[in-house]
């Protein structure tokens, strides 16, 4: 059992079950509902291809996991040393056969996703994540603002390659020109608005990260934000974020209040506008590594109630 749970621990499952329910949430609340509400409406990209898709892209991140400790051996061992998990219940050459093994089926899923349909670059994207996984691994986090970016954009791809997947494989076979391409142009918008504030929440929090892990970072010669910026520069950096976040959703939800959508802006202030506040007025109290670990478990959740808000698009569609 012990084996088990640290194995779970090394795969960071409850990052595995966010990216799972991102995209699944994508699929029912931006993709099912055409096809009960389009008549016609067609995608040769069916849930069979979706599963799969949902399945690379959990191993993907699941191997990215497990080579980022591989080589964070040392700094965790300054940061979190109770949360070692290589080489204190895992041997050092089975993660790098878990990582292989993963990462190969992965990439092998979407080859075959790409023979099976008219989407043809799965394979390909798959590998680019996975090298960019194990590059940021070896030296791209050490760098400034480079590793931030980079994961910030992954997770902002959870939900692009959703997006991509469909957009060009939907149809609707007698429906009016300009009615459908006003369709696909608001599904464009939904999914960038959602991978926007993937990305930028991502970013807030990579960052908020490296403060709390700052120690073992500077010890092993990682040039991240609070290292080369100092605490203050990065605090402001983390709060201008926060302010462009909350003003986002804040005019979103103005939109929204339009549309009559009224539980959707009520949730919206709730669970995602008011937390965000919090956190900007925390942030300027954080002082020390347990701060910062706080505030990144809010921002967490903050996350994933963002993206649960994806729901409100089926109820009201």
């Amino acid at each position: 059992m012990k084996l088990i749970e640290a194995f779970l621990r090394l795969v960071r499952w409850p990052n595995l079950v966010m990216i799972a329910v991102t995209q699944l949430l994508f699929y029912f609340s931006l993709v099912y509902p055409n096809y009960t509400s389009i008549e016609n409406f067609y995608s040769s990209f069916t849930g069979t291809y979706f599963l799969l898709l949902v399945s690379s892209s959990l191993l993907i991140a699941a191997a990215g996991n497990i080579i980022n400790d591989y080589f964070d051996r040392n700094i965790d061992e300054i940061n979190k040393p109770e949360k070692k998990i290589i080489d204190t219940f895992i041997k050092r050459r089975w993660a790098i056969v878990m990582h292989i093994v993963f990462s190969f089926i992965a990439i092998l899923i979407g080859f075959y996703i790409d023979s099976q349909t008219s989407v043809f670059w799965i394979g390909f994207s798959n590998s680019v994540c996975v090298l960019l996984l194990f590059g940021y691994s070896i030296s791209l986090k050490k760098k400034l603002l480079v590793g931030n970016i980079l994961i910030s954009l992954l997770t902002a791809w959870v939900i692009l390659i959703c997006f991509f997947c469909y957009y060009r494989t939907m149809t609707c076979k007698g429906c009016e020109h300009f009615e459908w391409q006003g369709m696909l142009r608001r599904f464009m918008r939904i999914s960038f608005l959602y991978a926007g504030f993937a990305f930028v929440i991502s970013l807030i929090r990579e960052v908020v990260k490296d403060m709390e892990d700052m120690e073992g970072d500077k010890r092993y010669g990682c040039k991240t934000i609070p290292i080369a910026w100092g605490i203050p520069a990065s605090k402001v950096f983390v709060a201008v974020w926060l302010v462009v976040l909350i003003g986002m959703i804040s005019i979103v939800q103005i939109y929204v209040l339009q549309l009559g959508w009224y539980w959707s802006a009520v949730y919206s202030i709730l669970l995602i506008i008011a937390p965000l506040v919090w956190i900007l007025r925390k942030l300027y109290q954080a002082q020390v590594p347990k701060d910062y670990h706080q505030l990144s478990s809010v921002i967490k959740m903050v996350m994933l109630a963002g993206l649960v808000s994806m729901f409100f698009f089926k109820i009201y569609s």
